[in-house]
């Protein structure tokens, strides 16, 4: 009875501290949630308190003058919003279909683990690496000079890497069962790809497509050295742009106007959000459509 007695003891005394570690860990967990919550809530408050205050009509609809210090930042939106699109539309395809590949239909081999390595290295690489190898191919080489065509060429190398791990993961996820399913019903490998494999996945293809655009508009030193920085409105994709990162540089390091400054700031902060939470809601609306037809 008494070895019984302390053996419970023992057991309760286990469970005791099991329960402490893991109170412990949820805390932790919960209080890093928080302090993340905390800092983003901070940087956007900041950036809206100093900023909303400058942004009005004409800012949207005018074109800067004085290298900025004037106008408002309608050709910089357009700049902006030309070099993403360019970017998206020459990376994502790639990504995608090499994710398929290295997903779908290569084997393990070297092969393989050496194009993982390098898309591994190439997404670790420093933006102005790209940008100075963007300048020299780019604009100088291939002649296309400073414009949103190699400023999208570039950009698209830069997001390439992010969009193909994370297409590569997503489709990782998809259960086998499902592609055994397809071809087991008279499907081809790549009708189950573009029918069941694809539409399971695009939460997490639209994910990386969002990191993508992140980066493409929050991008600098690459944008500078390869779209160059003219305020003009840009008509082609062979003209310069100035997209509004760049622009927030030139305003802040030269002291041009700090309204101008806050305001392009939350113009971009707002631009950012908005991207998000469309994303969010165009997976959401895939994964029901997807969950209806399973």
């Amino acid at each position: 009875m008494v070895e019984m007695g302390m053996s419970k003891i023992i057991t309760t005394n286990k469970k005791m501290k099991i329960n402490i570690k893991e109170k412990l860990w949820y805390f932790f967990i919960y209080l890093s949630a928080l302090f993340t919550l905390i800092a983003l809530l901070s940087i956007i408050g900041y950036i809206l308190m100093n900023g909303a205050k400058h942004i009005h009509w004409e800012f949207f609809v005018k074109e800067p003058s004085s290298m900025g210090r004037e106008g408002g930042i309608f050709s910089i939106i357009v700049g902006t919003l030309y070099l993403t699109l360019v970017s998206i539309v020459i990376a994502t395809p790639i990504g995608v279909a090499g994710a398929i590949y290295l997903t779908e239909y290569a084997k393990e081999n070297r092969l393989v683990r050496i194009i993982r390595f390098g898309t591994e290295t190439l997404a670790g690489i420093p933006s102005i690496i790209f940008g100075l190898f963007g300048f020299v191919f780019f604009v100088v080489f291939l002649g296309f000079r400073w414009s949103i065509l190699s400023g999208g060429l570039t950009l698209a190398m830069m997001i390439l890497p992010t969009l193909l791990r994370a297409t590569e993961e997503s489709l990782k996820t998809v259960p086998q069962s499902y592609r055994e399913g397809s071809l087991a019903l008279g499907a081809t490998k790549w009708q189950t790809i573009m029918k069941v494999v694809l539409p399971s996945s695009v939460s997490g293809i639209l994910t990386g497509l969002i990191l993508g655009i992140g980066r493409a508009v929050g991008e600098t030193a690459a944008v500078m050295l390869t779209a160059g920085s003219s305020l003009g409105l840009p008509k082609s994709i062979m003209d310069p742009a100035r997209t509004m990162s760049v622009h927030l540089y030139l305003l802040a390091s030269e002291g041009l106007s700090k309204e101008k400054t806050f305001a392009t700031a939350t113009v971009l902060v707002i631009f950012v959000v908005i991207i998000n939470c469309f994303a969010n809601i165009l997976a959401n609306k895939y994964m029901k459509k997807t969950k209806v037809e399973s």
